[in-house]
């Protein structure tokens, strides 16, 4: 049961785009268009990953309005993507360290 949650996760983040979204969204909730405008990529794009990330359970919806805002479910999530980009960043001072030997 575990696992399955977690490979549904990360099956949720397995797209730059929603990863790019739920990074966006460490400036606080904020409507499609504010991210879309903030990430360059068309309205109906960004629609369409809301939506799974939705239907995943990590970011939420809140209606104002016309307008929805969207916003993480759980903080944490920044946590698993620092932890990531942490540990790219060593696998390329890795790679690069290697490369540099084979010189």
């Amino acid at each position: 049961m575990l696992r399955d949650f977690k490979a549904d996760l990360f099956k949720a983040l397995a797209h730059p785009i929603r990863i790019a979204i739920v990074d966006v969204l460490r400036e606080g909730e904020m409507p499609v268009r504010e991210i879309q405008e903030r990430l360059g990529i068309e309205q109906s794009t960004i629609s369409q990953h809301l939506a799974a990330l939705r239907s995943s359970g990590l970011v939420l919806a809140r209606r104002e309005g016309t307008s929805s805002y969207y916003g993480v479910a759980d903080p944490a999530i920044w946590v698993l993507l620092d932890i990531a980009r942490e540990i790219y960043e060593r696998q390329l001072h890795a790679n690069r360290t290697m490369f540099e030997a084979l010189r």
